[in-house]
């Protein structure tokens, strides 16, 4: 499956807003921004509602994580063949809250690659990214883990970040899609990030909290295409 860009995938991560019934309703929420912008918006639910989500919206879902391992003998592990046939057409990996060794984040790229699933490595400094790059996932995000739910936009703050991993990545491969994340909670967040080189964002907590998550997901959206 390939992505448009620019992208915003939206972390659920494990917020009480974005779980069950309510992580239904904010993936719907998701898809009419999606559908009235034309924008390409993603969502990264928990596992639990990955299955329900998948077969009500039409959006793309990912999962936020997924094992190295392959089925058989692995209880409290995450499938990668699960997390597909639950719907999920990707996976986030390295998380910096659910952060691996470069070799586990090796082999989970490769089964995305053998399993048909988008690969979406976080990173939290640019030789991060560089290095995760050359793995050749399909997306890098770069996220600063101490801007990570503050509200201090990573593109803002600390733009030589963004462009010194555009920079390093593009080495690497000028065609890599790059993600910034970290504190994006401002349509002029997005509208810098992608001036700064980059493809679109990663956000969890400043949609998922906000009070009016669609609000706030329209404007995103709409920056993504005024800034094409």
């Amino acid at each position: 499956m390939n992505l448009q860009s620019p992208m915003i995938i939206v972390n659920f991560k494990t917020y009480l807003e974005s779980t069950g019934q309510r992580a239904l309703t904010l993936a719907k929420q998701a898809e009419k921004a999606a559908k009235e912008t034309g924008a390409c918006i993603i969502v990264a639910p928990q596992f639990a509602d990955i299955a329900k989500i998948a077969s009500t919206v039409e959006i793309p879902v990912f999962a936020q994580h997924i094992d190295p391992i392959k089925p058989g003998n692995c209880t409290g592990h995450i499938l990668s063949e699960a997390v597909k046939e639950a719907g999920a057409v990707g996976t986030l990996i390295n998380h910096s809250e659910r952060q691996l060794k470069l070799s586990e984040i090796d082999a989970i790229i490769a089964l995305t690659r053998e399993k048909g699933l988008i690969s979406c490595v976080c990173a939290n400094n640019p030789s991060v990214s560089a290095a995760t790059a050359a793995m050749g996932p399909n997306i890098v995000s770069i996220e600063p883990p101490e801007l990570i739910g503050t509200g201090i936009a990573v593109s803002k703050a600390k733009p030589e970040v963004v462009t010194n991993t555009v920079r390093l990545v593009h080495k690497v491969d000028p065609n890599m899609t790059i993600l910034c994340g970290a504190g994006i909670s401002q349509r002029e967040d997005v509208a810098v990030a992608l001036k700064l080189g980059t493809r679109g964002v990663l956000v969890a907590s400043g949609i998922v909290k906000a009070k009016d998550p669609y609000t706030v997901l329209r404007a995103f959206a709409d920056a993504t295409k005024s800034n094409v």
